[in-house]
């Protein structure tokens, strides 16, 4: 995707790479920090910073605030540890 300016790209391709919940002047990854990737709809390519969670807290999952769900402004997304690769958390569904 070299050369294309922010006209060019969609806005799921823009937000891969992001971390969740960043500043958007200042969204990347940061030095000595642990990502998860989140798979799947509606945060699909953003990265979720588990620094400090223990195994038990990425198998539990987690529900993200987000605007672009099913539910709208408020709701949720669900995501929890995928079963194919520890490093990504997988979309479970959306709740209000």
């Amino acid at each position: 995707m070299a050369g294309a300016t922010l006209l060019d790209v969609d806005e799921l391709e823009f937000m891969r790479g992001r971390v969740y919940g960043a500043d958007h002047e200042d969204a990347g990854p940061r030095h000595g920090r642990v990502y998860a990737e989140l798979v799947a709809d509606p945060l699909d390519g953003l990265l979720l910073d588990v620094t400090n969670w223990s195994a038990h807290d990425l198998a539990e999952g987690v529900a993200l605030h987000t605007e672009i769900g099913r539910y709208g402004p408020g709701g949720r997304a669900l995501y929890a540890a995928s079963r194919v690769d520890g490093r990504r958390l997988d979309w479970c569904g959306d709740i209000p």
